[in-house]
């Protein structure tokens, strides 16, 4: 079952936990319930909510996610459960010793799908397929840990051919970096969610190794995502004056969250995000434990603008 994704991001709000829910009071309103086992994301984007400590608990010990945002409503900070899966301790101790050229084929591998999901948005949105076949073409030389950087030269690439010329792709750069950056962070708490769950620690990266993340791992299985969620904010750039407004607007939003909800393609199996995250993290482990050689990594079909879903 896919677990649900609760958005407070409109009005004050009171979570309390009772009887193994979650309760959310609102001035005015019923108060809206729902099991915490049910529940898979919490984002808070509403800075005059308040929790008692036993939502908190509560939420953990269902193994849910929580994403606090900031007052430029973008995520700030992620709550994960650190009990989620039975085999912490052995499987942590497995995450350490990985060989760093067993990480390098990994991130040889995540780079290579990143490239080609790049390739797919650009066939399939911009309508450019010299530039698709551009990014494609370096597929084949993303060696072992990309020495040669190929990422970063279909990135340069990519941008320009997906958003103009004029674009440039900065975390905090301007318009639209502000709904990208919204979209990556949700993504990336999905993935983290994934990771915790599979018994494995969200900062020792294969590749990302920066000593302040503590979400390392969550960044490096994240690339091959990130054009996913590419092709959503398109989609909404290329719908409607009000969302393309330097703003991320409520509807923007709720835009970027349906993505956790989306249908991927896994080892030919369709299903939602939230859930093939979950496999992929799964497949991880077995390569960190040296019985398979490949992740498992999500594909998708982007979306045209007249398509409900990416």
């Amino acid at each position: 079952m896919i677990k649900r994704t609760i958005d407070i991001s409109n009005a004050p709000s009171r979570l309390r936990f009772e009887l193994g829910q979650i309760v959310i009071e609102r001035e005015g309103l019923p108060d809206h319930r729902a099991p915490a086992e049910d529940i898979g994301m919490l984002l808070v984007d509403e800075q005059r909510t308040s929790y008692t400590h036993s939502a908190m608990t509560g939420l953990m010990e269902a193994g849910a996610c929580v994403i606090l945002c900031d007052r430029q409503h973008l995520p700030c900070g992620v709550l994960l459960p650190i009990a989620a899966n039975e085999l912490l301790t052995q499987r942590l101790r497995t995450q350490i010793a990985v060989p760093r050229p067993r990480q390098k084929r990994i991130w040889q591998q995540i780079v290579r799908a990143k490239i080609k999901s790049q390739a797919r948005n650009l066939r399939a949105l911009a309508d450019d397929a010299d530039a698709a076949g551009m990014i494609e073409a370096m597929v084949p030389s993303v060696g072992s840990g990309d020495p040669k950087n190929m990422e970063g030269q279909a990135a340069r690439i990519y941008w320009e051919a997906l958003l103009g010329r004029g674009f440039r792709r900065q975390r905090g750069g301007a318009w639209p970096n502000p709904i990208l950056n919204y979209g990556y962070m949700v993504v990336r708490a999905a993935v983290a969610r994934a990771i915790a769950g599979a018994g494995l620690h969200p900062a020792l990266g294969v590749h990302h190794h920066n000593r302040g993340n503590a979400f390392c791992l969550a960044d490096d299985l994240l690339e091959p995502l990130r054009a996913l969620v590419d092709a959503k904010v398109w989609c909404l750039l290329s719908t409607t004056d009000e969302l393309g407004e330097p703003t991320i607007t409520q509807e923007a939003k709720r835009e970027i969250l349906s993505l956790l909800a989306a249908d991927v393609e896994l080892r030919g199996q369709s299903g939602p995000l939230m859930v093939q995250l979950h496999r992929m993290a799964a497949s991880l482990c077995e390569c960190y434990a040296g019985s398979r050689e490949t992740i498992d990594i999500p594909t998708y079909k982007p979306a045209t603008t007249g398509d409900a879903e990416v």
